[in-house]
């Protein structure tokens, strides 16, 4: 299976990921790395291919249990694996009195915003965990082995609201690594850089209690750009984006955004050498100069709820929402100002769209995956599907984004199932593989040929031993 994959969509995924070096023109070349949220390439696309078939008893090099509850998908540096979780300590205590709204909070209040619903209620499902103490933690594993090398406590502290409790965590902002510091977010409990030996550098409380819509939970992570470490604190609160140094955690430039709940990871678009950094966001999507926080560009028209990663195709940037009034468009950069109904929206798709998550972009082509299992495919530059909402397998749900991996893309599922789909233009599934009594919310990762899988309990390695 592997050898038929590898040579059917090799060259074009070499082809793909030469592309997109060219574009993005920030990513290592070294296979041995995955350092942030979305991969290598910032578009869900691995550099190198993985195994196709596995079990719980095929193809597992290591699975280790991780304490407490994360699902923030895992980063790599070389040998090392690192994650955060949120771990209880039996200690319950009264949630902490919610928050005075700041200035800049939009004029919807929160019962509004939440559908009727006051935020310390939580809506269904949500409110999960609040009022019990819990030790945040950052963790180094070796990943050869799966052995922790070093964790460590960042905070310990009794959050003052919860989180979704199927889906949701404490810890589900994705860290991310320059290669030489690991900079982990927990939201409200803070932001903080250790050197690699697990040594802490600096920590930063942003003096935020954030109130997300429902309770659903926090999990927008921050994303580099140079020195600067950019992160979207979206609520219903008062929500701005702010930009710390990424050597010592100083507030280097904060800017208001008349936004309500999101979960959008900030893309860091290059056109022509010039940097934008864009989020997406129920209102709108909007694009700042990453060395300032200057507004370059805005544009409404996604739905409520946006949680998925914008990715960029040339010198278009592709956002997109799947909650109510889902949308998918496609911005062409290099404007500035208001583009809302302007022609720089190049097109538009509202069908088979993600809600939870993130897409890829490979090779020209845009992958969506609906909560409930639908995959299609785009063409990036028109909009038009090479296929539609076609239906994995088996019946089952998705919060974890997929990735492409050589000439395979993979989705991992709420029940344990991966499935191994052909890339191109036609929907081709190759394989599924379950582990059982597992439930998959964080994303899968690759490095130098082996997948790793983190699910509500465990992380896995998944590896044969000769893919690469």
């Amino acid at each position: 299976m592997t050898k038929r994959l590898a040579a059917t969509g090799g060259l074009m995924s070499l082809i793909s990921l030469t592309a997109v070096v060219l574009a993005v023109g920030a990513a290592s070349s070294d296979p041995a790395h995955w350092p942030q949220w979305r991969g290598p390439y910032f578009n869900g696309v691995a550099r190198t291919a993985a195994p196709v078939e596995f079990s719980d008893t095929k193809n597992i090099k290591w699975k280790i249990a991780i304490p407490g509850r994360g699902f923030s998908t895992p980063v790599i540096w070389g040998d090392r694996i690192f994650l955060t979780t949120a771990v209880p300590t039996g200690k319950g205590a009264q949630p902490a009195p919610e928050p005075e709204q700041t200035q800049n909070t939009p004029t919807q209040n929160p019962a509004q915003a939440s559908g009727g619903r006051g935020q310390g209620r939580g809506g269904p499902g949500g409110g999960a965990g609040a009022g019990e103490e819990h030790k945040f933690v950052v963790m180094c594993l070796d990943k050869k082995t799966g052995k922790t090398l070093w964790e460590r406590v960042a905070r310990t502290s009794t959050p003052h609201e919860g989180y979704h409790r199927q889906y949701g965590s404490f810890a589900s902002n994705a860290p991310l690594t320059d290669g030489r510091y690991l900079y982990a977010s927990f939201g409200s409990r803070g932001v903080y850089c250790y050197d690699l030996n697990g040594k802490l550098i600096w920590e930063k409380d942003l003096g935020v209690q954030m109130r997300i819509r429902l309770q659903f939970g926090e999990g927008a992570a921050p994303a580099l750009h140079g020195n600067l470490l950019i992160h979207p604190y979206d609520h219903e609160g008062g929500s701005f984006v702010v930009a710390l140094d990424k050597r010592n955690g100083k507030e280097v430039w904060r800017t208001n955004r008349d936004e309500s709940s999101a979960w959008s990871t900030p893309l860091i678009a290059d056109l022509k050498g010039k940097k934008q950094a864009i989020i997406s966001a129920s209102k709108k999507v909007r694009a700042y100069d990453p060395e300032n926080g200057a507004l370059i560009w805005e544009c409404a028209g996604l739905g409520s709820n946006v949680i998925p990663h914008p990715a960029q195709h040339n010198d278009t940037v592709l956002v997109m929402s799947g909650h109510r009034e889902p949308k998918l468009m496609a911005i062409r950069l290099g404007r500035e100002g208001d583009l809302t109904g302007s022609d720089a929206v190049l097109w538009s798709q509202t069908r088979g769209l993600s809600y939870t998550a993130s897409p890829v972009l490979q090779d020209g082509k845009f992958y969506t995956l609906t909560d409930t299992g639908m995959l299609s495919c785009f063409n990036a530059a028109t909009g038009e599907p090479y296929y539609h909402q076609q239906r994995l397998p088996q019946a089952d749900t998705f919060k974890a984004s997929p990735i492409v991996a050589g000439g395979a893309l993979y989705t991992a599922s709420e029940s344990g199932v991966v499935t191994v789909i052909k890339t191109g233009e036609k929907f081709d599934v190759v394989a599924t593989n379950t582990l059982a009594d597992q439930m998959f919310v964080a994303s899968p990762v690759v490095a130098e040929g082996e997948m790793f899988l983190r699910s509500k309990t465990h992380l896995f390695c998944v590896s044969d031993g000769k893919t690469k």
